[in-house]
C-alpha cells in the first residue's frame, strides 16, 4: 500500500513537472513570437558596474527625440540602478544654456550651439558626432511665404531674416549668403526660436525664415512655403552629443553605455523610418504623411570624435569670429578630452566606417 502511494506521488510530481516545462516552453514561444521591429536595449552586462551617479539628466529639443520615445536608455540603465530624467528645450542654444548652469548632463545639438556655449565659458566636452548621409541638410532650409516677391537667395539682401542666433541655422545662413556674394551685414537679423517664429511666418510677418524640421515640413506642406535653398552640401560637420566635462570624466563607462544604446537605436531608426514616423506622429501631433517626410530626411547614427571632425568644427568657430559674431576666438581643443579618454568611452560601433 505504501509502495503504491509512493508511486502515485511520483506520477503526480512527474505530471506537474511536465506541465511546468510545457508552460515555460509556451511562454518562451509567446515571447519570441511577440518580438517587434522596435529598438531593443542590450541586456545589462553581467559584470558589476559602479557609477558615480544614480540619475542622468538628458536634454532634448522640442522637435522630438526618438531615443526618449523608445525608452532604450531606461531599459538598459534602470536595471543598473541609474534613472533617466528628460528636459525639453526650444532649440540647441537653450539646451546648452541649461547645461552651462548645471541643469542637465548631456544632450544632442547642431554644430553651432557648442561653439557659442564654449565662448560663454561653459565647461563642456564633445562626446560623439553625427554621421552625414545623402539626405543631410535636406531637413533645413531658407524659406519665404507662398506668394513672396523674393525669388532667389540673392533677393534677401536688405530683408529681415529670422532664425535663432547661436543655432545651426546661424551657420547655415552665413554659408548661404557667402554662396551668392552677400555679407552678414547685408541682411536684417532677428533672433527668434522656431517654436515662436512659425506662427509669425504663417501670418505673413516674417519675409525670410531659416528653419528646420519639423517646422520646415509643416510650413511647406500645409502653408505652401517656398524653399530658396536647403541645407544640403552646406559644408557642415553635422550635430553632436555634448556633455558637461565633470559628468563625462566621472562616468566614462556610463557615457559609453549611453552612446551604445543611442547608436543602436539610431541604426534601427534608419532601417525603420516608417515605424519611427508612427511613433513620433501622435507625440508631436503631426499628421503621419508629414511626419514620414520629416523622418525620411533625418540623420540618426553617431560617429566617434576624431581630430579631422574637430578641425572642421574649429573652421566654423573661426567663421563666427571673423564675422565678429563671437566676442573672442575660441580653441575647440579646450572642449575635448584626451585621446585615451575617448578610447575609454567611445563604443566600437561609432568608430566603424560602415
Amino acid at each position: 500500500m505504501l509502495t503504491n502511494n509512493i508511486r502515485t506521488k511520483r506520477t503526480v510530481i512527474s505530471k506537474v513537472a511536465l506541465l511546468a516545462m510545457s508552460g515555460l516552453m509556451l511562454l518562451s514561444t509567446t515571447l519570441i513570437s511577440c518580438t517587434s521591429t522596435s529598438p531593443k536595449a542590450e541586456t545589462a552586462p553581467s559584470k558589476s558596474l559602479s557609477f558615480n551617479t544614480k540619475v542622468v539628466r538628458m536634454g532634448y529639443q522640442s522637435s522630438g527625440d526618438i531615443v526618449r520615445v523608445s525608452k532604450v536608455l531606461e531599459k538598459r540603465l534602470e536595471p543598473l540602478g541609474v534613472k533617466i530624467e528628460w528636459a525639453q528645450f526650444a532649440q540647441g542654444p537653450q539646451l546648452m544654456e541649461a547645461m552651462n548652469v548645471g541643469k542637465i548632463d548631456l544632450g544632442s545639438v547642431g554644430e553651432t550651439p557648442p561653439i557659442f556655449a564654449q565662448a560663454s565659458g561653459a565647461s563642456i566636452v564633445y562626446i560623439a558626432g553625427r554621421r552625414l548621409t545623402r539626405t543631410s541638410g535636406t531637413g533645413s532650409a531658407i524659406v519665404v511665404p507662398k506668394g513672396s516677391p523674393i525669388k532667389t537667395l540673392a533677393d534677401i539682401k536688405g530683408q529681415k531674416v529670422v532664425f535663432q542666433k547661436g543655432s545651426a541655422s546661424h551657420y547655415f545662413i552665413l554659408k548661404a549668403l557667402e554662396e551668392v556674394g552677400l555679407k552678414y551685414s547685408d541682411i536684417q537679423v532677428l533672433s527668434m526660436p522656431n517654436v515662436e517664429a512659425r506662427g509669425a511666418f504663417i501670418q505673413g510677418n516674417i519675409p525670410v525664415w531659416v528653419t528646420s524640421d519639423p517646422h520646415l515640413a509643416l510650413v511647406e506642406k500645409i502653408h505652401g512655403a517656398r524653399v530658396l535653398r536647403d541645407g544640403k552640401n552646406i559644408g557642415t560637420p553635422g550635430g553632436y552629443y555634448v556633455a558637461t566635462r565633470e559628468f563625462t570624466k566621472d562616468n566614462p563607462e556610463l557615457v559609453k553605455i549611453i552612446l551604445e544604446e543611442i547608436n543602436k537605436n539610431a541604426e534601427w531608426a534608419e532601417a525603420n523610418r516608417k515605424d519611427v514616423a508612427k511613433l513620433l506622429s501622435p507625440i508631436l501631433k503631426i499628421d503621419l504623411p508629414i511626419q514620414e517626410i520629416i523622418t525620411s530626411r533625418a540623420n540618426y547614427r553617431l560617429k566617434g570624435i576624431t581630430p579631422e571632425l574637430m578641425k572642421d568644427q574649429q573652421r566654423i568657430a573661426d567663421i563666427f569670429y571673423s564675422e565678429k559674431i563671437l566676442p573672442k576666438k575660441i580653441n575647440i581643443q579646450e572642449a575635448l578630452l584626451k585621446p585615451e579618454e575617448y578610447t575609454a568611452l567611445t563604443p566600437p560601433t561609432l568608430i566603424s566606417e560602415k
